[in-house]
């Protein structure tokens, strides 16, 4: 005979709606009653002993300089709750810090976890790092990497696109020597930038210029202290610099300023993320907007999506586009503050605006000059 939600509160004495409540991993159900019946529902059959009711988001660490240097994974993971929370997950967050002598011990015994599937952050994970992770006996999502061997499931950025596509905004801007601020801890992500920025110089056929490539440290002290050295070596800049994250760019910026620089009358800046305070920095930066709340999403949904049986013959790579956000563009001469996303249309209607502007002061000059207003 079939258990019911009913026969589950005679059997706990609470309710049916804090069954359903602790079933479905709602707010409002203490820890211990949660527990109970949880231990209940699997012991008449319920709810399966294998059943997937958690969603552990392992946040790997290689150094943690990424990681717990920017703000950008606090969006990413509150988009994971909220999907979590919407279908019914219980959500779990821990940290696996390669450093750890007992590092290889905590992921075999995360992947292992009855009832439970896994999400890895591994945003800091390089060629390699993936090895204990291979048949895991859990449903299992890799978030912010991938490999080319395409083993697992994975969300991840267009990063060699969105930079690639950022660097022609440069060069269309009218740059014609763009520059790199390059991560010292190169990321597969970071690596994946300086691909696409390649790809745009070559394809506008504008020359790599090594001297224009600069290293910097990953955070916004780090960054400062490491262009306001260099700057210090008086060396010739181009006129627009392209940095792997929207950190490095701000902490070059800084320096930049310190200087003497004029942004971006001088020299441009463009960064990667669009990190809140991006916006709110002087000047603001333009930079690539990723969709971190809803990757965290997608992740979950591809995840669920495993739990579920659905689609687990293959192996899905899904990729988020960045879009570049303008704060600072130059038309005609003439520099634009933009706190929002500039689409083709309202660039147009600058112009237009330029033109009547012109025509409008042309007329006047002309009128003046011949006394057309009596003939009117």
């Amino acid at each position: 005979m079939k258990v019911s939600i009913r026969d589950l509160s005679k059997m706990t004495g609470f309710s049916p709606a804090t069954i359903s409540n602790a079933l479905n991993h709602k707010k409002g159900v203490n820890k211990d009653t949660a527990e109970e019946i949880f231990r209940i529902a699997r012991e008449t059959g319920y709810l399966s002993a294998n059943a997937v009711t958690k969603i552990r988001l392992v946040i790997f660490k290689k150094n943690g300089r990424i990681i717990e240097d920017t703000p950008f994974f606090q969006s990413l993971i509150e988009g994971f709750e909220e999907e979590c929370r919407r279908l019914g997950y219980e959500m779990v967050v821990s940290r696996a810090d390669q450093r750890n002598p007992e590092y290889l011990n905590q992921v075999r015994e995360m992947l292992s976890e009855q009832g439970a599937a896994v999400v890895v952050l591994a945003t800091e994970m390089m060629d390699g790092d993936l090895e204990p992770y291979r048949n895991a006996p859990c449903p299992l999502v890799i978030l912010d990497y991938w490999t080319e061997s395409m083993e697992f499931n994975a969300v991840l950025i267009n990063n060699a696109d969105a930079a690639r596509m950022m660097t022609e905004h440069l060069l269309d801007n009218g740059h014609k020597e763009v520059g790199y601020l390059r991560g010292s801890f190169r990321i597969k992500g970071f690596r994946s930038r300086f691909v696409g920025f390649q790809t745009a110089l070559k394809k506008r056929k504008v020359p790599y210029k090594e001297e224009y490539t600069v290293t910097l440290g990953t955070s916004l002290n780090s960054a400062y202290q490491d262009m306001l050295e260099y700057l210090k070596t008086s060396p010739k800049l181009p006129t627009a610099f392209f940095a792997d994250n929207d950190m490095i760019a701000l902490g070059a910026m800084k320096a930049l300023r310190e200087m003497g620089y004029r942004i971006p009358e001088d020299v441009s800046v463009a960064g990667f993320d669009d990190l809140p305070f991006s916006e709110i920095s002087t000047p603001a930066l333009t930079t690539l907007r990723v969709p971190n709340r809803e990757m965290g999403k997608m992740a979950v949904r591809r995840i669920s999506e495993m739990i579920e049986g659905i689609g687990t013959d293959a192996v899905i790579k899904t990729q988020v586009c960045p879009k570049i956000v303008y704060r600072l563009i130059q038309i005609s001469g003439y520099f634009f503050a933009e706190n929002s996303v500039i689409s083709c249309v309202g660039i147009l209607k600058i112009h237009m605006c330029l033109f009547i502007f012109v025509y409008i002061n042309v007329y006047i000059t002309i009128a003046e000059k011949y006394d057309l207003n009596r003939k009117i």
